[in-house]
């Protein structure tokens, strides 16, 4: 998960994406797509407020995660996507891969992928080491 994405932000690097709030615009887009929620309604969903998303996803949300992320650089790539306009629309195709993917695995097993379930103990279960 987390090498795939840094290969992406390599990519956006190299392609005139800004860190920052470039970055965050086409994660947003990504997530978007393959959740049909956004980071922030992810993280509300989770009951999170200043924790960091991915340490608190499932198996399956990190796996569906990657695969977005890993669809949406191929995509990239394979066009030369440069700046913004172009690698938004990577963004969004990266996305419906995996949000395809999500769907069929729901409809096969009857289970939600993207759910309230904290992969992380909230702080005040977690058993307090000596």
């Amino acid at each position: 998960g987390q090498e795939t994405r840094n290969k992406l932000t390599d990519y956006w690097a190299g392609h005139e994406i800004k860190q920052g709030e470039e970055y965050a615009i086409l994660t947003n887009i990504i997530h978007q797509e393959w959740a049909e929620v956004n980071v922030k309604e992810h993280k509300n969903l989770k009951g999170l407020k200043t924790q960091n998303l991915r340490d608190h996803m499932s198996e399956a949300e990190l796996i569906f995660t990657a695969l977005a992320e890993l669809s949406t650089r191929q995509i990239a790539a394979s066009v030369e996507a440069t700046g913004m306009k172009e690698n938004k629309v990577a963004a969004k195709t990266g996305g419906n891969i995996a949000r395809k993917a999500r769907e069929s695995l729901e409809q096969k097993t009857g289970r939600k992928i993207v759910n309230s379930e904290n992969y992380l103990p909230s702080p005040k279960s977690a058993k307090k080491l000596k």
